[in-house]
C-alpha cells in the first residue's frame, strides 16, 4: 500500500498538468511576419527651469522637436507634475516653453501624452 500511494499521487499530478489548458501567449507575429509598430510619441527632457520667468528649456532627440503652441506634460518619476506650452525660440535640439501649470525642474521628462 505504501508503494502504491506515491505512484497514485504522481499519476494525479501528471494527469492534472496534462489536462490544463495552455495560456494564450501574445505573439507579435502574424501570418509568419513580424509586426513592428513605430513609436510616435514625443519625449524630451527639461534642461533648465527659470522660476522667475516660469519657463523651461527643453531638449529633444534630433528631428523630433514639438511645434509652436503645442502643449506638453511634465513628468517626474512617472508622475505628472506640470504642463508647458511651447513658445520658442528653438535651436538645434532645444526649444523654450512656458510653464502653464504645476512645476518643473532639471531632468524632468516632457511628453505629448
Amino acid at each position: 500500500m505504501k508503494c502504491l500511494l506515491p505512484a497514485l499521487v504522481m499519476a494525479l499530478v501528471v494527469w492534472g498538468c496534462a489536462t490544463k489548458p495552455k495560456p494564450e501567449v501574445y505573439s507579435p507575429v502574424e501570418n509568419g511576419r513580424l509586426l513592428v509598430t513605430p513609436e510616435n510619441s514625443l519625449v524630451g527632457r527639461v534642461l533648465t527651469y527659470n522660476a522667475a520667468g516660469r519657463f523651461v528649456v527643453l531638449d529633444f532627440p534630433v528631428g523630433k522637436l514639438p511645434g509652436l503652441d503645442q502643449t506638453l506634460f511634465v513628468y517626474r518619476q512617472d508622475l505628472k507634475v506640470g504642463e508647458v506650452k511651447v513658445t520658442g525660440p528653438e535651436r538645434d535640439t532645444n526649444t523654450v516653453a512656458d510653464l502653464v501649470s504645476g512645476e518643473a525642474q532639471k531632468g524632468d521628462e516632457v511628453r505629448d501624452q
